[in-house]
């Protein structure tokens, strides 16, 4: 790795557990209905609950062809899926024709409104290692910009967000929130158990 590199990654670190962390300011996230940007003449129409999670760490639901021209001018250099489902294949060709890494880390979801639903520990924590840049293959392999995104961008999305912020030591009212600011009317409050209850300690010693 390059030390220009070496270096943007170990910034990227400290800001993403940094105590002084603090919480987004939530008038500015934007959630459904998304608008439609104009530039260039082009539609930019951001995913559905789309919002920036952190400098190069972003969080949305499910991409549809029409988001495309509006991901590109992120950059990305990752997405992480948290739905189990096969990617779609159109979704597919986009990140191929980008050079943008999928990342899935399937977790199911419910379509009813359950308020108690067992999270996998494990999962999260796989996932939260893709954000926080412990996933490479090769040591000179970057995964941000990065994009976090399941159906809705609410709940497993949310638990994965939550628990970064507890990296990040956020207090538990500003984690909850922010959760209930994408979930709304179906928070969980299973998902806010977990996210309590989430023991971050082996995330902490490995970075």
């Amino acid at each position: 790795m390059g030390e220009q590199q070496a270096l943007e990654a170990a910034d990227l670190k400290a800001a993403m557990v940094a105590p002084e962390a603090k919480p987004i300011c939530y008038g500015e996230v934007v959630l459904q209905p998304s608008p439609v940007v104009q530039a260039y003449g082009e539609c930019l129409v951001p995913p559905l609950n789309f919002a920036m999670v952190n400098p190069g760490v972003y969080r949305s639901g499910f991409l549809e062809p029409t988001n495309f021209p509006f991901l590109r001018t992120l950059k990305l250099q990752s997405i992480l899926c948290l739905c189990p489902d096969p990617y779609p294949e159109e979704n597919m060709e986009f990140l191929q024709g980008n050079g943008i890494r999928l990342f899935q880390i399937g977790i199911d979801g419910y379509k009813l409104p359950l308020q108690y639903v067992a999270i996998p520990e494990d999962a999260i924590q796989e996932a939260l290692k893709v954000v926080l840049v412990l996933c490479f293959e090769t040591p000179d392999v970057r995964n941000h910009p990065l994009l976090i995104h399941c159906k809705r961008g609410k709940h497993r999305t949310g638990c994965v967000v939550g628990c970064l912020r507890k990296l990040q030591r956020w207090c538990l009212v500003s984690i909850f929130d922010e959760y209930k600011c994408f979930a709304a009317v179906k928070a969980r409050i299973s998902d806010q158990n977990f996210i309590e209850a989430f023991d971050v300690t082996s995330l902490t010693q490995i970075q």
